[in-house]
């Protein structure tokens, strides 16, 4: 049974966790500028290194670093990071916090079904059951993620049975 919350949450705590959304809106948009400035200045992202497992490597440090991150993501048809849930932890000007997610990575095929042989389905969702592990900084401009690591839980492969239009490139343009 789900206990009920006895408190509302701090408006610190509902601030950090807009970070997170205005994280993952970026990132889905392609919105390179919009992803970093919900770092500090020299916040950093840690990502998995899929090749050798699921422990992270540093993969940007700085706003110039964290601006060009959501361009790996242009690979994808679409990409949708579902936040599902956040524990934060407070102290003053500094916090920590653990924000679970659910992002979708679409992969379309492109060719039809039709022209290429064995497939059955259009596109592929990669599921990727993500933690973040976090620790914020209150600055000048209000909250930031000081340093964001990506643990990766599990990934799981999804053939669809429709992949809809492709999201606009970054920047709005086609």
């Amino acid at each position: 049974m789900i206990e009920p919350r006895s408190e509302p949450p701090s408006a610190d705590s509902v601030a950090i966790g807009e970070l997170s959304r205005g994280y993952a809106a970026a990132a889905d948009m392609l919105d390179g500028p919009k992803f970093a400035s919900v770092f500090t200045s020299e916040g950093a992202l840690w990502v998995p290194d899929r090749s050798g497992g699921t422990d992270p490597v540093l993969a940007a440090q700085g706003h110039g670093a964290l601006t060009r991150i959501p361009d790996g993501l242009a690979r994808y048809h679409a990409t949708r990071h579902l936040l599902t849930g956040a524990e934060i932890t407070v102290q003053g000007h500094e916090a920590t916090g653990t924000v679970a997610c659910v992002a979708h990575h679409i992969v379309a095929d492109p060719t039809s079904a039709s022209e290429k042989a064995g497939l059955a389905h259009p596109g592929t969702d990669l599921t990727w059951f993500i933690r973040y592990e976090d620790t914020y900084e209150h600055t000048d401009q209000g909250w930031r993620i000081r340093c964001r690591i990506l643990r990766l839980d599990d990934v799981e492969e999804v053939p669809l049975a429709e992949v809809g239009p492709p999201r606009p490139a970054a920047g709005g343009a086609e």
